[in-house]
């Protein structure tokens, strides 16, 4: 059974010597924080401590406006089994999430009005604002569009046929002409499943090796190469998901360079272990992914995406499975890995403790640059703004737990690892949840 989330109703906090870090701002200082009536009232040094305010000690800690996840799996409607809205929006806060954005490939499909307003209902006595994102085609099956015009008034945010590729250039074409007058972008899942429909991880020496059938880069540098053609080509706003391929990264440098309307992100499990760790965990099936743990190159090109800026987000394709449907055989197993929980701690191992990135640089990775993406309220730590924070502290190192989780599922492949930097805590919608681990 996942961990119950335990939230306390607060209007009135005073945050005290805290660092703050907003990137929108180039903030980054310490000081004391007040919010009143959910609103943050004032900012600054040594404020006074008004009258019957709760406060919470914000030494040691860092405090960034509410972190972002553009791409997550909830699994509902259809596969409550795995991970429900609420079970999932409870490991977005306890990942440090205050904002998330489930994928359409639910079952059925989100590909209607009912099912993107059902989400968002059923998310609103959470912490966590859930932005749906919409199917591209009907049932994403990729033989006709959806009802585009209709999702997006419902609230969906953007749309994608994740799981698979929009099935045909023609259709990729239609779609993002449709987005482009909705002033919404569509998210690409890049693979060409003529290449790799029957493999089970990235084709390599290690593929050989243990006898697996190989999904080649080439599957997503073709389909990446054809949607920056055609984003040229409408003038439509396309969002990479996932991204693990350096020549697919070379792709977007090149989009970018010539002023195209691309973005795309990458995941902390494509930017922390490498196809080898299929080899090294015994056909660990927690280590099937796809896209699949790519070769060292590749991990190397992600992290030098993300220093230049070509990467604009990480977020964490947070997948849930059955313990059932994963103690199979490799080549049987379902894709995905969770991910909501781990995210903070790889990227600060992986990337900030390193100095392969700067806090603020991650940061932004999570916060503005995914809300910029999706046409989302900004959050920032300003006087008359809505409180919106997470919180959590740079230094705590901790050991990842797969049975302590607040999702509902938990196929990890970090499990045992020593992580440092954990979240304590998460403010958003005047709700207050605090790490009882601190």
């Amino acid at each position: 059974m996942p961990r119950k989330l335990e939230t306390k109703s607060i209007k009135n906090l005073l945050i005290r010597g805290a660092r703050f870090i907003d990137p929108s701002q180039s903030l980054d200082q310490h000081g004391d924080l007040v919010i009143e009536n959910g609103l943050i009232s004032r900012f600054g040094n040594n404020l006074p401590a008004p009258q019957n305010f709760e406060m919470l000690d914000g030494h040691d800690l860092v405090v960034s406006p509410g972190w972002c996840d553009m791409h997550v799996h909830f699994r509902e409607p259809g596969r409550e089994d795995k991970e429900t809205i609420a079970t999932g929006c409870a490991a977005a806060t306890a990942g440090g999430f205050a904002a998330a954005c489930p994928m359409p490939n639910t079952s059925p499909a989100t590909d209607k009005r009912e099912i993107v307003e059902s989400i968002i209902k059923k998310s609103q006595d959470t912490m966590v604002d859930v932005y749906p994102i919409a199917a591209a085609t009907k049932g994403r099956e990729g033989k006709e569009l959806s009802e585009m015009a209709e999702l997006v008034e419902a609230g969906a945010v953007a749309f994608s046929d994740d799981g698979c590729a929009i099935a045909t250039a023609e259709l990729a074409r239609r779609a993002m002409e449709y987005a482009n007058m909705l002033g919404v972008p569509i998210i690409e899942h890049a693979e060409d499943a003529t290449l790799d429909e029957r493999g089970a991880m990235n084709e390599s020496m290690f593929s050989t090796k243990l006898g697996l059938p190989g999904m080649p880069t080439v599957a997503e540098d073709i389909i990446v190469a054809r949607d920056i053609l055609l984003a040229a080509y409408t003038g439509a706003r396309v969002h990479i998901a996932h991204l693990s391929s350096a020549r697919a990264l070379e792709l977007i440098r090149w989009g970018k360079q010539r002023g195209l309307p691309v973005t795309c992100e990458v995941t902390p499990h494509h930017f922390t272990l490498t196809d080898e760790a299929v080899a090294t965990s015994n056909y660990d099936t927690n280590t099937k992914m796809n896209p699949p743990l790519r070769s060292a190159h590749d991990l190397e090109a992600m992290i030098a995406g993300l220093q230049d800026g070509t990467i604009d987000v990480i977020a964490t394709d947070h997948a849930p499975h059955s313990i059932e449907e994963k103690e199979t055989e490799f080549a049987a197993a379902p894709f995905g890995i969770t991910g909501l929980e781990t995210a903070l701690g790889l990227i600060m191992t992986r990337l900030v403790k390193p100095n392969l990135l700067t806090l603020s640089a991650a940061i932004a990775k999570v916060t503005v640059a995914p809300r910029r993406i999706l046409n989302l309220p900004a959050v920032q730590i300003k006087e008359g703004q809505p409180a919106n924070l997470t919180f959590f502290s740079p230094t705590k190192t901790w050991m990842v737990d797969k049975t302590k989780t607040y999702s509902k599922s938990r196929n990890t492949p970090f499990h045992g690892w020593e992580l440092t930097g954990k979240v304590f805590a998460v403010y958003n919608k005047q709700q207050l949840w605090l790490n009882s681990e601190f």
